[in-house]
C-alpha cells in the first residue's frame, strides 16, 4: 500500500485573480481552511503547489529538490529581478555569483555602510525642518537612493537623485501589476540598465574608478566560472541588484515609523538608547509587517516530502508573510511585540522576510545585513535625533497591493533637530 498523501488543492480551473484580490493573505487563508501547511491550485494557467511554515521553508529552500531558474513569471523579470539575475541562478553557477554579492558584505563594508547612513540623515535632519510637511515614503526612498550609489560606488548628480529614486522603485512598486503600472517599472528597469551598462563600460576602459571595494569596482570585474567577465547587461542588472533593495529599505522606514506611532510605548523604550532593544524592535518590524508575500520556485526533480508527492517541473510559492505570522513558530503572530526576539537565537526558515536558509549556498538575500544596519541608523534618528508630529491621515495599509506602504505614504510634519 502506497503511504502518499493527496495534497488538498482547491478547486477551479485558476486562481491568478484569487491571488491578486487577496495578496499577502492568499496563501495563508487556504493554509487555514485546509488546515494544512500544503496544498494545490493553478495560477497563471499552471499547476501550482504553496507551501507555508518552519518545515515547509526547510525543504523549498533544498537546492537539491528546487531549482530558481525561469520560476519567476516574466512580467517579475522585466521589472523586479532583471534577466540573469543572481535570483535565477542555480548550482555552483549560483553559488559562484552569490560570493561576488557577499564579497561586498564584509565587517568593513558594512561599517561604511553605516557611516553613510549616518551622514544622509543629518544632511536630511536640516532639510526637514525647512520644509511644511514630508511625505515620508517619497523622502526615504530619496534619501535611500543616495547612501545606495555612495555605498555602491555609483557616480550620480543629486539633480538625477529624485529620478533615479522613482526609477528604482518603480521596478518594485510595479512587481505585481499589470498595465500602465507594469510598463512604468519596465521602461524605468530598461532605462536605469542602459546607463549602469554604461558605466561599467566606462569601469573596464579606465574612464571612471570606483574604489576597489565597491559593488560596481567588483561587479564590472567579476569573472564567471568559465573565466569570462560578466557580459555587460547581466553585470548592469547585478549592480542594480544592489541598489534596488536598498531603496525598497524605504518601505520598511515608513512602517518603523507608523509601528512607533501606534505604540507609543515603544518609543519610550527606543529612547534609552539600548542596541538591544533596537535590533529586536527592527526585527519585530521586518516580522510583523507585510514586505514580500512570496517567492518562487520549480520542483528540480520528483521526491515525496511528508509523503506528498511533488513533481518535476511544478511551480511552487512558499508564504513569506504566513510563514512569518504562523502560530507554530510564533505566540501571538499577530501582536506587535519586539519581546519576541529577546531569545531568539536565529533561525534560516522560521524567520524568513527576506527569504531563508544560507546567505552562501541559497538563495537567502544577500543584503539582509544591509537592511536591518540601515533600519537600526534610520530607527536612532527618527526616535532620538529628531521630534516631528504625524498630522491626521490615512494610515492604514494594503494587505492586497504589494509591496504594501501607508496610504498616505505617511506625512510628518514640525520636524525639529534634538539637541
Amino acid at each position: 500500500m502506497s503511504n502518499t498523501k493527496k495534497i488538498p488543492k482547491e478547486k477551479g480551473i485558476d486562481h491568478s485573480l484569487s491571488l491578486m484580490r487577496e495578496g499577502y493573505m492568499y496563501i495563508l487563508n487556504r493554509r487555514r481552511s485546509f488546515n494544512s501547511e500544503i496544498f494545490g491550485t493553478r495560477l497563471l494557467g499552471k499547476k501550482a503547489i504553496c507551501l507555508g511554515g518552519k518545515e515547509a521553508a526547510e525543504v523549498f529552500y533544498d537546492t537539491e529538490k528546487f531549482k530558481r531558474k525561469d520560476a519567476a513569471p516574466n512580467r517579475a523579470v522585466q521589472t523586479l529581478f532583471g534577466k540573469n539575475g543572481v535570483q535565477a541562478l542555480d548550482g555552483q553557477t549560483h553559488k559562484h555569483r552569490k560570493e561576488m554579492f557577499m564579497s561586498i558584505m564584509s565587517q568593513e563594508g558594512i561599517e561604511k555602510l553605516t557611516d553613510i547612513t549616518k551622514k544622509q540623515w543629518e544632511i536630511t535632519v536640516d532639510k526637514w525642518e525647512q520644509m511644511d510637511k514630508v511625505i515620508l515614503y517619497e523622502e526615504t526612498k530619496e534619501i535611500m537612493c543616495r547612501i545606495a550609489c555612495q555605498w555602491a560606488g555609483i557616480p550620480v548628480d543629486e539633480i538625477e537623485i529624485k529620478n533615479l529614486a522613482n526609477d528604482l522603485g518603480a521596478m518594485f512598486e510595479s512587481a505585481g501589476s499589470v498595465g500602465p503600472n507594469h510598463w512604468l517599472g519596465r521602461n524605468a528597469r530598461n532605462g536605469v540598465e542602459k546607463w549602469i551598462g554604461e558605466l561599467i563600460e566606462r569601469v573596464r576602459e579606465g574612464t571612471v574608478n570606483p574604489p576597489e571595494s565597491t559593488a560596481l569596482h567588483r561587479f564590472s570585474w567579476h569573472r564567471e566560472l568559465e573565466g569570462n567577465l560578466l557580459d555587460t547587461e547581466t553585470a548592469a542588472v547585478e549592480v542594480i541588484n544592489i541598489l534596488r533593495p536598498i531603496v525598497a529599505i524605504a518601505i520598511f522606514i515608513n512602517f518603523i515609523v507608523l509601528a512607533v506611532h501606534h505604540y507609543p510605548a515603544e518609543r519610550e523604550k527606543l529612547k534609552s538608547g539600548d542596541e538591544k532593544y533596537a535590533q529586536m524592535f527592527v526585527q519585530e518590524v521586518r516580522r510583523f509587517y507585510p514586505f514580500f508575500p512570496f517567492v518562487m520556485a520549480l520542483v528540480k526533480k520528483n521526491f515525496t516530502w511528508k509523503g506528498y508527492k511533488f513533481e518535476e517541473g511544478t511551480l511552487t510559492l512558499l508564504d513569506i508573510y504566513g510563514t512569518n505570522h504562523d502560530p507554530e513558530i510564533w505566540d501571538n503572530p499577530d501582536v506587535f511585540n519586539p519581546y519576541r526576539f529577546a531569545k531568539w537565537e536565529g533561525t534560516p526558515f522560521g524567520f524568513i522576510p527576506q527569504g531563508g536558509g544560507d546567505y552562501f549556498l541559497g538563495h537567502r538575500c544577500a543584503g539582509e545585513w544591509v537592511t536591518i544596519e540601515v533600519m537600526k541608523v534610520s530607527l536612532n534618528f527618527l526616535v532620538n535625533r529628531m521630534d516631528y508630529e504625524v498630522p491626521n491621515q490615512d494610515l492604514s495599509y494594503s494587505m492586497v497591493s504589494m509591496p504594501s506602504i501607508p496610504h498616505s505614504k505617511l506625512v510628518i510634519k514640525d520636524v525639529k533637530r534634538r539637541i
